[in-house]
């Protein structure tokens, strides 16, 4: 017993040796994030009991999807250190083509779906050529592709200006359809932690065969517990109201995926690889056009994917599609969250925890009565100081060498 007790002491001490070491590094990982976004449930929860019930905690997490996509391809642009202006008028874009060809030229919901995203797709790649031939910065690109695309949208609308979606059709139910089932959000939940442990227990196989650093299985152990403890209380607390809701599910499922792309495949490394330097990137022989037009169509892509979820929360799809704060907020979620604005450094998890952020001010001023420019200006807070930490641990990191 005393043997088990100083183990874990030691383990704990050893963590905390790390952290530190992480800490002086300008390594902060996820946690001024995850330490903000405890702050504004904490004190919107002190305002009003109710924003923590199962219903806001329901709604908030069907709210964070149609945004938190389109930030998730604004994380691939940001490993280049570039960004895409273009995302909120790509959004409108395939909603309103969508609406088109499926309210008002009867083409059946599936076949619509796939031209209104793989619209996305094209307009995106479009951009990423024309980026990558004539090395015009990204934004410059995008900015021009966001006044095209919007026009395109407009135009493809005509004068009628708004088209009301089939409540209950195919799109319509990605936003409002819930698993009722207890056994579906525990059940899960548990396939979630279980394969949390899998990846990284093989991760550990890999590295340890070949003598890179590696994680001890203690370490996988409490990680695996504390995203499965997270789980489980998710799923309980949503199960209280109208169950685990399919869009989110859907969400996590695409950024858990992106998230392999990005960090287990070729494409990925390439992508984080030329973050770092694109000359570096030309001299070791990277195809920089081809992970260029590719990184700019997964974010055209998910921009689309993203407008599609927006235009089923609300059923319809008008002028005002994709305008907005829409393309501040997908920006400001992924730096919110982590990825740097210098390149070369996040994940897709970083937009998530980015627009739990933003929409989590937003529902607290909501559910508070709080002005909306007020919301304004705790989000424009929050991203400032954002953009702050992650110059200065960019700093820290190359007076370390590891920038």
């Amino acid at each position: 017993m005393v043997k088990g007790t100083q183990s874990v002491i030691r383990t704990v001490e050893g963590w905390g040796t790390v952290f530190r070491r992480k800490l002086s590094a300008g390594e902060l990982g996820s946690l001024p994030v995850v330490l903000v976004l405890a702050v504004v449930w904490i004190v919107f929860q002190s305002l009003n009991n109710n924003f923590l019930s199962p219903r806001n905690l329901s709604n908030l997490s069907v709210d964070i999807v149609g945004t938190g996509l389109i930030a998730v391809g604004i994380v691939f642009v940001l490993l280049l250190g570039e960004l895409d202006l273009s995302v909120g008028s790509i959004s409108g874009l395939a909603a309103a083509v969508f609406a088109v060809l499926n309210v008002n030229n009867g083409v059946p919901e599936w076949l619509a779906l796939v031209v209104a995203v793989l619209a996305g797709t094209v307009t995106g790649a479009v951009q990423g050529f024309s980026f990558a031939k004539t090395r015009v910065p990204a934004f410059v690109v995008t900015l021009a592709g966001l006044l095209t695309w919007n026009g395109l949208m407009l135009y493809i609308l005509g004068t009628s200006g708004t088209v009301n979606l089939d409540e209950g059709g195919l799109l319509a139910r990605l936003t409002s359809y819930y698993f009722t089932n207890d056994f579906a959000a525990y059940g899960l939940a548990a396939v979630g932690a279980g394969l949390v442990f899998l990846v990284s227990y093989q991760d550990r196989r890999r590295r340890k065969a070949v003598g890179m650093p590696h994680r001890s299985l203690r370490a996988i152990g409490v990680r695996t517990g504390v995203l499965a403890v997270t789980a489980f209380a998710a799923a309980y607390l949503l199960n209280r109201f109208q169950g685990l809701p399919l869009a989110l599910l859907l969400f996590l499922l695409v950024v858990a995926g992106l998230d392999v792309v990005l960090r287990r495949t070729h494409y990925g490394r390439q992508v984080y690889a030329l973050g770092s330097g694109v000359e570096a990137a030309r001299r070791a022989s990277l195809n920089v056009t081809r992970v260029q037009t590719a990184v700019l169509a997964v974010s055209g892509t998910m921009a689309a994917v993203g407008g599609l979820f927006l235009a089923s929360r609300i059923t319809s799809v008008s002028q005002n599609s994709g305008s907005g704060v829409l393309l501040l907020n997908a920006i400001a979620a992924a730096v919110i969250g982590g990825a740097s604005l210098f390149g070369g450094r996040g994940t897709t998890w970083n937009a998530v925890l980015g627009i739990l952020v933003i929409q989590s001010i937003a529902s607290g001023m909501a559910i508070t009565d709080t002005p909306a420019a007020v919301q304004f200006i705790i989000t424009g807070g929050v991203l400032f100081a954002a953009v702050v930490i992650d110059s200065l641990a960019r700093r820290s990191q190359e007076a370390h060498g590891r920038a």
